[in-house]
């Protein structure tokens, strides 16, 4: 691993801090801009009604038919004022649309470009679609496709059918759970030490599932393995009754970009465990080979 690459997240998440610093300024109020601690004594300044706004916002995207402006206040413990002055401002904005009859707010139309923002960012090269597609095919599973984008682990593609449906919430933009999924494992494995700390010390490590794996030990020794081993399992640690497999992408100087995975029901992948385990490392051998010719010098590991 280069000492560039392993820098990539700490300089990006410098400059983050200094564009905070400077949107705020010491002259920002208490609604403008709060400073919020972090770990190791450090204080990163956040401006309180974004952050509100984007409460509201996720709220009501969660919510299948629209929240009221009290239902609002109360699940995020705000005042009913604020909450309608935030209300205005989406509405305004287009991301949240009022329905008057019903006295609820849900999502607006304009909050689909988001969506598709992050899914065109995310699009992966076609020969690297084309892999994650046979891999689908050779071994009769849903298959996907994480990459770092700074320091998380996200989902870029997925390649699935109605035989053999994608896991519910694995979507492309999904970048969670990385404790307990198998490409997530494959990337924290390949993680400088202090960087996965400082990961799982903003994730937690919580209980998704009958296997979960949450103490920070029993994870560092399991991501050993998976670094030495170079494919990693995961069986009941995020849902109940099913498992995944990956394996990591690599870029010309070996180092980790990416990994490739299936899904599929914990029985039917221990039956079929060691032809699964070949489909996945040709699937990512494959990619590996895809993104050398597609761009020389691919993201280094996080």
């Amino acid at each position: 691993m280069s000492g560039r690459a392993a820098d990539a997240p700490r300089q990006g998440r410098r400059a983050r801090l200094r564009i905070a610093a400077e949107e705020t300024g010491p002259g920002a109020t208490a609604e403008e801009g709060a400073v919020a601690p972090r770990s190791g004594g450090s204080r990163t300044p956040v401006l309180q009604s974004a952050t509100k706004a984007l409460r509201v916002l996720e709220l009501i995207a969660g919510s299948p038919t629209g929240l009221s402006a009290k239902e609002i206040a109360g699940r995020l413990d705000l005042a009913l004022p604020s909450t309608y002055h935030l209300l205005t401002t989406l509405v305004d904005a287009g991301y949240v649309v009022h329905l008057s009859e019903e006295a609820r707010y849900g999502i607006g139309s304009k909050a689909r470009f988001l969506g598709q923002a992050l899914t065109r960012q995310l699009a992966v090269p076609r020969e690297v679609a084309a892999a994650i597609k046979q891999v689908h095919v050779d071994a009769d599973a849903a298959a996907y496709y994480a990459v770092y984008r700074e320091t998380d682990v996200v989902i870029a593609h997925v390649e699935d059918s109605d035989r053999r449906p994608r896991v519910q919430p694995l979507d492309v933009g999904f970048d969670e759970a990385a404790h307990a999924t198998a490409f997530g494992k494959v990337m924290l494995s390949a993680m400088a030490p202090e960087e996965c700390a400082a990961h799982l010390g903003l994730t937690g490590c919580p209980s998704l599932a009958p296997s979960t794996i949450t103490d920070a030990a029993e994870l560092t020794e399991q991501l050993s393995h998976v670094r030495e081993s170079g494919i990693a399992l995961e069986l009941e640690e995020f849902q109940r009754g099913l498992g995944c497999m990956a394996a990591p992408v690599q870029s010309r100087a070996g180092a980790v970009v990416a990994s490739v995975a299936i899904s599929l029901p914990v029985a039917e992948l221990r039956k079929r465990r060691w032809h699964l385990e070949r489909v996945v490392r040709h699937g990512a051998a494959r990619v590996t080979r895809a993104l050398a010719r597609a761009r020389p010098h691919a993201p280094g590991p996080r």
